[in-house]
């Protein structure tokens, strides 16, 4: 067994259920600022634009918004149902390191920056259900059992 195999078995096999809650939210959460990046793409292509350290021009950073908005939408509803939990989670990470980063640290590494406190607590989250893995109210669990 490698390590990878380690941390899968150890995470499925203390997985308390209140997580699976969490889990739900933590995915709401995210399948929601998805929604929040399409429907004001004006917005987050100016903030990318403004705080970018990589020069985007308008065109790449529309692209950009696009396929993050796309990545929290599907990754938000696979991670609230349970299915593919950690391969959800690894796709939403950089997403989320990239946004701490490049976005709500330049906005002000402050108490109150409400943005950044959350994008720190959704990316913990993320990390924690990487490690742990989906829980016992999954569409990944269901299916485990039925095999």
């Amino acid at each position: 067994m490698n390590v990878i195999q380690k941390v899968e078995h150890w995470g499925d096999a203390h997985h308390a259920k209140w997580l699976d809650v969490v889990r739900i939210v933590l995915g709401l959460i995210i399948f929601s600022k998805g929604i929040a990046l399409i429907s004001d793409t004006g917005q987050q292509q100016e903030l990318l634009l403004k705080n970018s350290v990589f020069g985007f021009s308008e065109m790449i950073a529309s692209l950009a918004i696009h396929i993050i908005a796309f990545a929290h939408l599907v990754g938000g509803i696979l991670i609230t149902i349970g299915l593919v939990t950690r391969f959800a989670v690894v796709i939403q990470i950089p997403i989320l390191v990239c946004a701490i980063l490049f976005v709500n640290i330049s906005n002000g590494f402050s108490a109150l920056n409400s943005e950044l406190w959350l994008s720190l607590i959704v990316l913990c989250l993320l990390v924690l259900f990487w490690v742990i893995g989906s829980g016992p109210f999954s569409v990944d669990h269901q299916i485990r059992r039925r095999h």
